[in-house]
């Protein structure tokens, strides 16, 4: 008969959890914009309530290696909800371009060229709460990769084809890239920044 040692550190449930939370925190994040908040409201504190309900019956039962485990079990995912969190946009914008990029390079490809100078675009995604701390993102076409240095400056900034100041640009390939506009701005809209591109 084969006696378990009750003494060993189980290192599959923090492996478990980094891999499951990986792949379901990646899902949620296609699948919406608010995942990184469903995470830090919903997920999160379920996963905490357990993990230590789970420490507090292994210190019950005098099993302090499994503890361990489930402390690891807790920083791990953690260290996985932060790094998700603090990248949302950036691996959201990622994962979206790889699985539909001929799409969305299509959309983009089929409007006309503008004649004001401005690069070639559609609205990406938007965020906000009816009317209110809206945020849009742009995919945008740059032919001439003028964009490159924004991305790679990761700056705020004024950029030529783009109507007004935008907070970040992110290249996605040669010639794509992710525009996030200021909060309540948007293209072509003449608001605080001047979106418009007109006088006044």
């Amino acid at each position: 008969m084969k006696i378990v040692d009750h003494s060993q550190i189980s290192w599959w449930l923090p492996v478990i959890v980094v891999v499951g939370c990986s792949i379901l925190l990646a899902s949620l994040l296609v699948c919406s914009p608010y995942a990184d908040v469903s995470n830090i409201l919903i997920v999160a504190p379920i996963v905490c309530l357990v993990c230590l309900l789970l420490i507090a019956a292994s210190a019950i039962r005098k099993r302090p290696r499994q503890c361990l485990s489930v402390l690891l079990t807790l920083a791990a995912y953690i260290a996985i909800s932060a790094v998700l969190h603090f990248n949302a946009d950036t691996l959201r914008a990622s994962i979206r371009w790889l699985l539909w990029w001929r799409y969305y390079k299509a959309e983009v490809l089929a409007q006309p060229s503008p004649v004001n100078g401005e690069l070639r675009h559609m609205e990406w995604e938007a965020t906000g709460f009816a009317g209110v701390a809206n945020n849009t993102l742009y995919l945008v076409f740059d032919p001439t990769d003028l964009l490159l240095p924004a991305a790679r400056s990761h700056s705020p900034g004024k950029y030529s084809g783009i109507p007004c100041e935008v907070l970040l640009v992110r290249r996605l390939e040669s010639h794509w890239y992710w525009v996030r506009f200021y909060t309540d701005e948007e293209w072509g809209q003449r608001n605080r920044l001047n979106c418009a591109g007109l006088a006044g």
